[in-house]
């Protein structure tokens, strides 16, 4: 409850919200906290009409016929002051008019329903045309506050089409589910047909530069006729620019040939592993529901990172100080702004003869000394928000590593692989792995925090620095971007084989570390192949919902039956972005999961690989398809007579 607010008086109430829309008053208002440039006061309960201050008509009367102590400044007395009408709406001391108005958030908001204008209320003072004069001028405050053009159109536009948005998340629900099935099945073909794809559009792309090159050169278009110029179109019209274009191309398809015939095999093997990555996931589908456990607990360090902050912000004492909305009037020039008051207390009468005087809330007092503390606890309150994400990052990687490699090292998947395994994961990781899970996240936290140090930096020093400044920061913001990357990296590898053998953080990330680097080639030709699989799975995810979001709201599919048509919108674009991005996250967090399993069959892999030989003592765990490819097989048991 407001402090300055009486016992009971609990909702805030805004004299003039025109105040708050205009473009120069929404600086003012970010400048000074997000408080809108207008005389407010705590009242027990918010307007139930609209009302308005017939100024013109009020000059013979007392301000207590026309204005309600209620909205007034507690400061300002009706029955006894010697200020007119005029002065007192002039100076803010009293709203010039009042709305229909429904409390939210502690705050009185106005209700522009039409019933609301049912009761407007005007004081029975001359004749009609001044009624209808006022008249006219409340209904272009209505005009001037409908939130209908924007806000009301925005929710009629969710509240009609709430249930075809659901209908497209789960279609994009279906088709990530789907894909990820699939490709046990049409992995191999569709690596292949994306491949050849790229190689077949660099062949085109050649081709292209061939043609342009060749013309050009017959009408003897070079770069010399051009010289130096800053129309960089112009360059598209000599040859040597599509004959360097020939050469880049031309290498690249090479690169790309010599790449498919020397490293097929670990392209099979990179199939091999995605095929088996969607066998485990179509046998624990438990583990695709695992990003909304993320997210809650994402929204949670969020939630609690938000209230911290506004709390420490909000810690000192409010400093309210007086102003003037119009500098121009007569004697409002000599007030500077910089004169504390007391809103209790206010007296806009001392500051006569200027008429646009009131106290409004400036910042929070603090002193020097509690301002740096300040700055260092939202500083602390920032890195704990990035310590603690990190961690919930950590322990998701942590839980499905551990749920995929059950899977992996189980003999029989039916009867090895345990009912419940994620939820047996995160149980072990809490147990067993929460300082290693904690100290991963903390390098890559203290590495975030000094790449936002690093922008803060940039952003205060960007006036005043000097070529070699900027160059010094660019290396460094550009240096720790790729240091992050790599510690990304190195972390996620180092939870995969915290959750396969147990081992604290800096064991793990050595062994992962040194795995890889033992199987560089193979790192790299699985982590492309994924990739692209991956991108073209929500390209056909993102770009099928879109589509056919698209067809639907904007009326061009035609349907006869009313309860299966498009609803009337006002803005039919805003369903469809809704259902694209509500589409790509739902496709980012399936293809996460899909991801981390095909990481870890792959540590997995590696590791049966160089500590088994398939014998009957140790006999490998990788897939019949694998060790085809590899020219593997285990020993057979031999059954006693």
């Amino acid at each position: 409850m407001n402090p300055l607010s009486p016992q009971g008086q609990t909702y805030l109430l805004y004299f003039n919200l025109l105040q708050c829309v205009t473009s120069l008053n929404v600086l003012a208002a970010a400048m000074n906290g997000l408080q809108c440039p207008t005389t407010q006061v705590c009242v027990a309960a918010c307007p139930d009409s609209f009302t308005v201050v017939p100024v013109v008509m009020s000059q013979n009367k007392r301000p207590a016929e026309v204005l309600t102590q209620t909205w007034c400044v507690p400061s300002l007395n009706l029955s006894d002051t010697s200020l007119t009408v005029s002065e007192i709406v002039s100076r803010e001391l009293c709203p010039p008019y009042t709305l229909a108005s429904t409390p939210s958030f502690g705050r009185c908001f106005p209700n522009l329903s039409a019933a609301s204008m049912d009761n407007f209320v005007l004081p029975d003072l001359t004749a009609n045309a001044s009624r209808q004069l006022v008249t006219s001028g409340a209904q272009q405050i209505m005009k001037a506050l409908d939130a209908k053009d924007i806000g009301v159109k925005i929710f009629e536009d969710f509240a009609s089409s709430w249930y075809w948005i659901l209908i497209g998340l789960l279609i994009a629900m279906l088709l990530s589910f789907l894909f990820l099935l699939l490709l046990r099945l049409v992995a191999g073909v569709l690596v292949w047909v994306l491949i050849l794809g790229v190689l077949v559009l660099g062949a085109y792309g050649i081709y292209h530069c061939w043609q342009e090159y060749s013309t050009l050169r017959a009408a003897g278009a070079t770069i010399t006729n051009v010289g130096f110029t800053t129309d960089f179109s112009v360059y598209s019209h000599v040859q040597e620019t599509w004959l360097a274009a020939l050469i880049v191309l031309a290498v690249v398809e090479g690169v790309l040939l010599l790449v498919l015939v020397f490293l097929r095999k670990r392209i099979l093997i990179a199939i091999a592993l995605i095929q088996e990555a969607s066998r485990a996931v179509g046998h624990m589908i438990s583990t695709l529901f695992h990003p909304l456990v993320t997210f809650l607990l994402l929204l949670i360090c969020v939630a609690y990172w938000a209230m911290t902050a506004l709390y420490l912000a909000t810690s000192g004492s409010p400093l309210y100080r007086v102003t003037t909305s119009n500098s121009s009037l007569p004697g409002c020039s000599a007030i500077s702004g910089n004169e504390t008051c007391d809103p209790r207390t206010f007296n806009a009468s001392h500051y006569r003869p200027c008429t646009a005087v009131s106290c409004s809330f400036y910042k929070y007092n603090v002193d020097g000394l509690y301002q740096r503390n300040l700055f260092n606890l939202q500083l602390y309150n920032v890195l704990g928000l990035l310590w603690a994400a990190n961690f919930v990052l950590a322990l998701g990687q942590c839980a499905l590593a551990g749920a995929f490699a059950s899977y992996y090292w189980a003999r029989d998947k039916a009867r090895d692989v345990p009912a419940c395994a994620v939820g047996g994961s995160y149980l072990r990781a809490l147990r067993y792995h929460t300082g290693s899970l904690a100290f991963g996240a903390l390098i890559l936290t203290i590495v975030q925090l000094i790449r936002i140090i690093l922008e803060y930096l940039d952003h205060k020093l960007k006036g005043a620095q000097n070529p070699f400044t900027r160059c010094l920061l660019c290396c460094l913001k550009c240096c720790f971007w790729c240091l992050e990357k790599f510690i990304k990296f190195l972390n996620r590898n180092a939870y995969i084989m915290i959750a396969i053998y147990g081992k604290n953080f800096c064991t793990s990330a050595k062994n992962a570390f040194k795995l890889l680097m033992r199987n560089i080639v193979r790192v790299v030709v699985l982590d492309k192949v994924t990739d692209l699989l991956l991108l073209f799975g929500k390209l056909l995810v993102v770009g099928g919902v879109g589509v056919l979001s698209f067809f639907f709201f904007s009326g061009r599919i035609p349907i006869d039956d009313p309860r299966f048509r498009s609803p009337t919108l006002n803005y039919y674009w805003l369903p469809i972005l809704t259902v694209v991005v509500g589409a790509y996250l739902i496709a980012q967090g399936f293809f996460s999961v899909y991801s981390m399993c095909v990481d870890t069959l792959f540590l997995c892999f590696l590791e049966d690989l160089e500590r088994n030989d398939g014998s009957q003592e140790r006999p490998y765990y990788m897939p019949a398809s694998l060790m085809r490819i590899l020219h593997k097989k285990n020993q057979q048991v031999e059954k006693k007579k």
